[in-house]
């Protein structure tokens, strides 16, 4: 039984036909078809055709435009040192402008004017990839869940960046664009507003991102177990139950006394995954919009006790005599 004990595909389709899908009225499709050992392990082994469509084609060049943008200003940071650039990457950042500029259009470039161009087109390449996504969907006779879930990250995505720094009057406010800077962005974050874990909607957006993660294993382990039986063929199980369906449906009902269908399951993960930057971005919006101090809200509402006075009350340094934000 050790030969179903493995994470790859184990058995690669292969045709000297292409597998070109439904028929279409008009394919735009470009490139020629071939086979991939590498993609094989981990999904279907056929690469092409593609494609792009001019949606794609600008979104494609929006984000080029973007990531030449971040990536030039990062390299210019460590004087055009290609060895400096490779090693301090990590912590390299392209930052939003200063307090002092507001909501300005277009602040010096080095202040900051860089960011808001990077930004301008990696927002128009995320924007366009989700209408191409919608018009793909509905050209296909496909339901819409993949772009609406898409949209949920976007929506998060433009509460850090967009519509928060708006409410709060500042560029300032949005997130640098960097690996470890933006974290650290997070980190200043949270202790700027009395720590984030106090925030409701940030607790619901954690438990819908480990219920996420706990229903794909599950329902992966599920499927991977039963495919020697078919469960892979899902759309199958779910109109004429087979001998998968059944065996998974009962290993379910023996170890937890309750079982998902082979279709519900999905339902589950979609809105668990949705959920989670809904939520997040839902808290985020809140936090210094509508509450300045977590702590002291959930101190305020009976989520979290009040910690007796030990110390000196601590100042909170943007606010001590001499200190210009």
């Amino acid at each position: 039984m050790a030969y179903y004990q493995n994470i790859f595909t184990e058995v690669q389709v292969r045709s000297t036909i292409p597998e070109l899908g439904v028929p279409v009225d008009v394919d735009r499709r470009w490139g020629k078809p071939f086979h991939s050992y590498l993609f094989g392990l981990f999904g279907n082994a056929q690469v092409g055709p593609i494609y792009i469509g001019y949606l794609g084609a600008l979104s494609a060049v929006c984000f080029l435009i973007a990531f030449e943008i971040v990536g030039l200003n990062m390299l210019a940071s460590v004087n055009w040192d290609p060895v400096q650039f490779v090693r301090q990457l990590p912590w390299l950042a392209l930052e939003p402008p200063r307090p002092q500029y507001g909501l300005k259009i277009l602040p010096p470039l080095q202040e900051g004017g860089w960011w808001l161009i990077a930004g301008f087109f990696l927002t128009a390449s995320i924007l366009l990839w989700w209408v191409r996504l919608y018009r793909r969907a509905r050209a296909l006779g496909l339901g819409t869940h993949v772009p609406w879930a898409f949209a949920s990250a976007i929506w998060l995505y433009l509460v850090l960046g967009f519509i928060r720094p708006i409410l709060m009057g500042s560029w300032s406010e949005a997130v640098p664009f960097g690996i470890f800077p933006h974290l650290d962005w997070t980190a200043a974050f949270s202790l700027r507003y009395g720590n984030l874990f106090y925030n409701p909607f940030h607790m619901l957006s954690i438990v819908f991102l480990y219920g996420s993660t706990l229903l794909f294993a599950m329902h992966g382990a599920t499927i991977l177990a039963v495919s020697r039986f078919g469960g892979e063929r899902e759309i199958d199980q779910i109109v004429d139950r087979g001998t998968a369906t059944e065996r998974a449906a009962l290993f379910w009902r023996w170890t937890m006394g309750f079982n998902a269908t082979m279709e519900s399951i999905h339902r589950w993960a979609w809105w668990f995954a949705v959920l989670t930057t809904l939520t997040g971005g839902i808290g985020i919006l809140l936090t210094g919009t509508v509450v300045d101090n977590w702590y002291l809200w959930a101190v305020k509402h009976g989520v979290a006790p009040s910690y007796p006075q030990v110390y000196a009350p601590i100042v909170d340094p943007l606010t001590a005599p001499g200190v210009v934000p």
